[in-house]
């Protein structure tokens, strides 16, 4: 089931989240409908704080992305990541143009560390411990960042926020034309 994607301006994308059991509710479904979700807004991550929900849970899927060198080759990065916690991040921040399915229209450059460990529960709630690199690590950190109420725009500079600030009002009330269902609320 496609659900609507949160956009920018509701409450939900800036709440810190909260740990889920195995025993959550319907988790099957609500991380089949993610995905597919996400596929039909063509994106990479989505994170439930975007369809609503304020649980520590995301989905990625790098393979629709052009490929890249072998080192970042995204073809089965494909992840069900379940309460995760940030073990560290080190390397040069890179800078790449990233966008949020949230804040549909807008893409700003973002620098970020090369690489993330983290600490995740699989679908199965199995323990995964991974170093990822790249645009690997660039997915995870800024769907991880969603779980705690960041978005990629805290990341740009005030200057470049003030240009774009009319188009991000706009969005936040829900004056955008996005090819995906979407739902909008109330600034806090």
């Amino acid at each position: 089931m496609i659900l609507p994607i949160i956009g920018l301006g509701h409450p939900v994308l800036r709440e810190k989240t909260q740990e889920i059991t195995p025993e959550y509710p319907n988790l099957g479904a609500l991380i089949d409908n993610m995905f597919e979700t996400m596929y039909n807004a063509q994106g990479v991550g989505l994170a439930a704080p975007q369809i609503g929900l304020a649980i520590r849970l995301f989905v990625v899927d790098g393979s629709p992305m052009e490929p890249g060198d072998e080192e970042d080759d995204l073809t089965d990065f494909k992840r069900v990541i379940i309460n995760p916690v940030k073990v560290e991040e080190h390397g040069a921040p890179w800078p790449y143009e990233e966008g949020c399915l949230s804040i549909p229209d807008v893409r700003e450059s973002v620098k970020r560390p090369e690489f993330i460990t983290i600490r995740y529960q699989n679908q199965n709630f199995e323990e995964v411990t991974e170093t990822l690199s790249g645009m690997k690590a660039r997915i995870v950190q800024h769907e991880y960042d969603h779980l705690e109420g960041t978005l990629f725009t805290d990341y740009i500079s005030p200057m470049r926020r003030q240009v774009i600030r009319t188009r991000l009002a706009k969005i936040s009330k829900g004056e955008v034309a996005a090819p995906y269902p979407m739902k909008y609320g109330k600034q806090k």
